[in-house]
């Protein structure tokens, strides 16, 4: 018996396929080559599109991987901003290092909330995420003595031992290696014993009990990682970021990387990048109606769930499938 009604839609096969490793190994290529004929304002896009794609690899180790149901990553994406960028201002914090405190905090708090909220199911679940994380949206925006409040931080240019990052072009192979490690670490998780505890959670609580898993503690250990990986992107944002406001910490944010995740494909690695990168620069594009863009996510959610709950690069794949034997 499925313990969650995420895992009906989770394929539960291998972490990336053959065809998806090429996939992703052409994209690398391309974005390490991205420098050398494009500047300006698509490798901000680029930069803040690694984060994403880093923010949903969090997003997926607890409703993917775990299938546990989380509305709180936009908080501990903020909290890892925040937290990096007043250790690197407050102690001159080497900016790896802050990058990594900002992670480690997150990741804390992530197994406090963890604790807590996963005593509940399903829609409790989601409600007591949501509530935190509108909780701490509170906090960053009314915490003056620390956050400054409602008027936003400014975050010090990060440094790398003589370097000063000062530019986004700067930024980006800073960026897109610590993406790149994120990938590796999200990669070297699922395939791990502890990634097939977290998948046995998924597919059934009672067989996962059944075969000495601690069911509650792996549920635990899931959530705190997602915190921290997601903590991890926050820091990364800081990398070619100066300014952070409260309100972009809020439940659109919340509802993008949602959007992304499920869209991309629920249980995929692959799916979660790729739905970082194709919702990310919908973000973008959308950026110019914002009074409609959480109506749009949100229906675009709900299709999804309804007609092609694999994600969009299952129902691509199936289509081809279908075409190609004349279906």
């Amino acid at each position: 018996m499925s313990s969650s009604p995420l895992a009906s839609v989770a394929p539960g096969k291998r972490a990336l396929t053959g065809p998806a490793i090429a996939g992703l190994a052409v994209v690398a290529l391309v974005a390490m080559a991205l420098p050398a004929f494009t500047t300006g304002y698509v490798i901000y896009i680029a930069n803040l599109l690694l984060v994403f794609v880093v923010l949903c690899l969090g997003l997926h180790i607890v409703i993917g991987e775990t299938g546990q149901f989380s509305m709180a990553h936009a908080a501990f994406y903020g909290i890892g901003i925040y937290a990096s960028a007043l250790a690197n201002r407050a102690v001159d914090l080497p900016y790896p290092f802050a990058m990594l405190f900002g992670a480690l905090v997150a990741g804390v708090v992530g197994l406090f909330i963890g604790a807590l909220a996963l005593r509940m199911r399903d829609i409790y679940l989601a409600l007591a995420t949501f509530a935190f994380g509108e909780a701490m949206q509170w906090v960053f925006a009314n915490w003056d003595s620390v956050t400054n409040g409602p008027n936003g931080l400014r975050i010090s240019p990060a440094r790398f031992g003589p370097l000063e990052i000062l530019s986004d072009k700067q930024a980006y192979p800073f960026v897109l290696f610590f993406c790149l490690l994120m990938i590796g670490v999200t990669v070297a998780i699922s395939r791990s014993r502890l990634g097939r505890s977290f998948r046995a959670v998924r597919e059934s609580e009672v067989a996962a009990m059944a075969m000495g898993i601690d069911v509650r503690r792996t549920r635990v250990v899931a959530f705190g990682l997602s915190a921290a990986i997601a903590g991890f992107a926050g820091g990364m944002f800081g990398l070619f970021q100066t300014f952070i406001h409260p309100d972009s910490l809020g439940f659109q944010t919340t509802i993008l990387v949602l959007t992304m995740v499920v869209v991309g494909g629920l249980g995929s690695i692959a799916g979660a990048i790729g739905g970082a990168i194709v919702f990310g620069l919908i973000s973008e594009v959308l950026r110019q109606a914002p009074q409609y863009q959480e109506i749009i996510y949100g229906a675009i959610l709900i299709l999804f769930m309804m007609y092609a709950p694999r994600g969009l690069f299952a129902f691509i794949g199936d289509r081809i499938r279908e075409a190609r034997h004349g279906r």
